[in-house]
């Protein structure tokens, strides 16, 4: 990947010394690990916007079911799974 854009930050004086001096003992270039953090960045917020639409989605779906009638009450779910618990007590 060639490198043709120069991104410049302003910082604290002492986070920088302890940044370099960081990169230094894990004998990489600051540069690398500042790409890496980037992309890291990047790729976790790709994610969580991915997540944030899927999530969307299924509240969508799941409104849409219960507008159409095609939902349980909390309390049918809890009478279903209670029902469910108890076979599977009375199996073991």
């Amino acid at each position: 990947m060639s490198k043709h854009a120069v991104f410049t930050m302003k910082l604290e004086p002492e986070l920088r010394d302890q940044f370099m001096a960081e990169a230094e003992a894990s004998h990489r270039p600051a540069s690398q690990i500042m790409r890496e953090m980037m992309r890291q960045f990047v790729q976790a917020q790709q994610e969580a916007r991915e997540y944030e639409v899927f999530l969307q989605r299924k509240v969508n779906l799941a409104r849409e079911a219960m507008a159409a009638g095609e939902g349980m009450s909390n309390e049918e779910v809890d009478a279903q799974f209670a029902a469910r618990r108890r076979r599977v007590e009375n199996q073991g």
